[in-house]
């Protein structure tokens, strides 16, 4: 039965729905909650998160399903539930501020809010009584004296708008003489040697990390970091967070080894991924990496994917066991004894492979398989070929697979968001490339399709989400750089103009309702929005990149396809404004440090005009060259990089820099070698 007074079964987000049996008042962000709030003089209780997480439904069953707790929050406040993301606006104020308040910020993030929605206290995971005795306390502040509140909600205020402040940065563009050396060896500090990644714990994969570092070890021959990134990658693939029966990664591992792992799986998380292990495999050929890619895209393609070719957002971290209680990971973990009884006579050896033992045990005697081994090492203790050890390994994931696929499943968050889809479109082109097969292009062209035909509109708008055949949300500058890469990406390897084209139309909207002038940097919200207390600009890179390095990245490509001299500028102004902040912490500005060497170093437009284009680009684009970007026609094109450059009856490879070209060859691997020999 649905509490009459809960708002939320209205919602189609699987987070708020998920709440919508609660006996809270629970409404949705919008026009409607807010002037109630303020109508009634109330204070306000916005909690925020996600459907994957945890610990949200840690609170959501201690304290939100109870009646208790529920009168103490129905009596006195207006309560407002939003999922993080559909609503990254929302929740990067808030997380701001808490932030600011108490030094840390997570999710569930649960703060109130005087009428006009301004935060005046907040944190993360409360126990029932914490949570409580909170209210009510700021509930009895709030009556007694209401003036102390809008004072600290005023100076808090303030503190979240001085947070993201970007100065426009007048100095010359001088990116030649950035010091890279000092920046790398400061960050490798941090490295760790022995299981890659950061000396800390949890660990977090940031991929945008591992691409820019890649990059620079190739370009400047450096082994060292080389075999770090190696490393890297090798022991996530190894580790737990890697779902090695049924592909695809977790968000976060706890501990410093890969091994335990948050059990969410986020979408934007393995899209990225698929991208960073198809480049690692299209320069080292490591085997490793081309199974991750084809697991975790099987994953995706058989969990995540709907009948459209869009994508879904996440698997919770939790999933019932035997007894019907929620319990994380327990979809994915095993006892010694299951896996005894499943594997049989192989078990020794699995035993080895997986580490059932103390270096694999999690807790309660479960075990999250985890390696420490190459294939090599284990096939010859054992005395066994490679060959008989990999069908060993098919033959122990299907049985693994089937057994685990009679558990209950974890829960599916199946809203489309159109930025993570940018994203995976891109993971999916990027395997293309690499591995040529016609299932990661078909898989690519059909999102890009649902995209277009779903939430880009004829003025170059996107919507940001999409569930039953619905798009409510405008969207955001995340979702406009997120597609706009995917789409130059895809145009890179059909040479369909029609996806460069679009591209530029988004761009050219972002300009429009995005962009500020004062800053040359783009806000993250449109000018249609509604305003919230603050308009922020998103720069900093994170797990994801930040849409506004991704968006700079854009305009530097689009600038080379379109001779376009606001483009260009543009790109410049913007890495210019971040330069003096990149040093003090590179981890959180890669992406930026990934446009930075596009200037410091030689950078190609590789333009291949003629009836063999599509031939040729396969050729080129399965190379891992991360300073060049590709153009091609089979026919006359009026593109900039392609004009009066089609000769019939020839197939002609330009490489250019800066527009100025060398004499065209015939031969992919002649245009090749003039790039990788500079």
């Amino acid at each position: 039965m649905k509490p009459k007074d809960n708002e939320l079964h209205n919602e189609t987000s699987p987070y708020l729905l998920q709440h919508a049996g609660n006996p809270v008042h629970w409404k949705a962000w919008n026009k409607k909650t807010l002037t109630t709030a303020k109508a009634e003089g109330k204070l306000m209780i916005v909690s925020i998160g996600y459907a994957a997480c945890h610990w949200c439904h840690v609170m959501e069953h201690e304290s939100f399903e109870d009646q208790t707790v529920a009168d103490v929050m129905n009596k006195d406040y207006i309560s407002v539930k939003v999922d993080r993301e559909e609503r990254p606006d929302i929740d990067q104020i808030y997380i701001n501020a808490v932030q600011l308040m108490t030094g840390h910020a997570g999710w569930p993030l649960n703060v109130i809010t005087l009428p006009d929605g301004r935060p005046v206290w907040g944190g993360t995971y409360f126990k029932k009584q914490q949570w409580v005795d909170a209210l009510q306390q700021i509930q009895q502040v709030y009556k007694a004296s209401p003036e102390k509140l809008e004072e600290y909600a005023s100076r808090l205020e303030d503190g979240v708008k001085n947070m993201d402040l970007v100065q426009l940065n007048t100095d010359e563009a001088d990116f030649s003489s950035f010091d890279m050396t000092s920046l790398i060896e400061k960050w490798s500090r941090n490295f760790d040697q022995d299981y890659g990644g950061y000396k800390q714990a949890p660990k977090f994969m940031m991929p945008n990390n591992y691409l820019f570092l890649l990059r620079y070890a190739v370009q400047n021959n450096d082994k060292s970091f080389l075999e770090y990134v190696d490393k890297t990658l090798t022991k996530m693939a190894y580790g737990g967070i890697y779902d090695a029966v049924g592909g695809g990664f977790s968000r976060y591992s706890v501990d410093g080894k890969w091994h335990v792992p948050h059990f969410e799986k986020m979408l934007y998380d393995n899209a990225q991924l698929v991208s960073l292990y198809s480049k690692a495999y299209a320069h080292s050929k490591k085997p490793l990496y081309k199974e991750v890619v084809e697991e975790t895209l099987q994953f995706v393609s058989e969990t995540l994917t709907n009948d459209e070719g869009a994508f879904y957002s996440s698997l919770d971290a939790d999933s019932e066991t035997n007894s019907g209680k929620l319990e994380e990971g327990a979809y994915y973990v095993y006892a010694k004894e299951e896996l005894q009884n499943l594997l049989k006579e192989d078990f020794n050896i699995f035993q080895a492979y997986y580490n059932i033992n103390d270096f694999g045990k999690w807790e309660d005697c479960k075990y999250v398989l985890i390696r420490n081994n190459t294939d090599a090492e284990v096939a010859e203790t054992f005395s066994i070929s490679e060959e008989t050890l990999r069908k060993k390994k098919e033959n122990w994931k299907q049985i693994l697979l089937n057994h685990r696929n009679k558990r209950p499943k974890p829960r599916l968050d199946d809203k489309t968001l159109t930025s993570w889809n940018g994203l995976m479109l891109k993971g999916y082109v990027d395997a293309y490339k690499t591995f040529q097969k016609q299932e990661y292009l078909d898989a690519a062209l059909r999102n890009a399709k649902f995209i277009t035909a779903r939430q880009l509109q004829d003025d170059g708008a996107l919507f940001h989400n999409y569930k039953n055949g619905n798009s409510t949300i405008n969207g955001y500058l995340e979702d406009y750089a997120a597609v706009i890469e995917a789409f130059i990406a895809l145009y890179q390897v059909t040479l369909d103009e029609n996806w460069l084209d679009r591209s530029k139309k988004m761009a050219d909207y972002a300009f429009r309702y995005f962009f500020d002038d004062k800053t040359q940097l783009f806000y993250f919200t449109s000018t249609k929005d509604d305003k919230l207390m603050t308009r922020l600009f998103e720069y900093r890179d994170n797990v994801i990149p930040a849409s506004n390095s991704m968006m700079a990245k854009n305009l530097f490509k689009l600038s080379r396809y379109y001779n376009d001299t606001r483009y260009a500028t543009t790109a410049k102004q913007m890495l210019n404004n971040i330069l003096g902040e990149i040093t003090t912490y590179p981890i959180g500005f890669s992406n930026w440090l990934d446009l930075l060497e596009n200037y410091r170093s030689k950078f190609y437009e590789v333009v291949i005009v003629g009836e063999a284009a599509t031939e040729k680009t396969k050729e080129l684009t399965k190379t891992y060259l991360p300073n060049a970007l590709v153009a091609g026609s089979t026919k006359k094109s009026s593109l900039f990089l392609m004009q009066d450059r089609f000769v019939k009856d020839e197939t002609l490879v330009y490489v250019c820099m800066d527009n100025t070209c060398n004499t065209p060859v015939s031969e992919i691997k002649k245009a090749i070698n003039t790039i990788k020999k500079n």
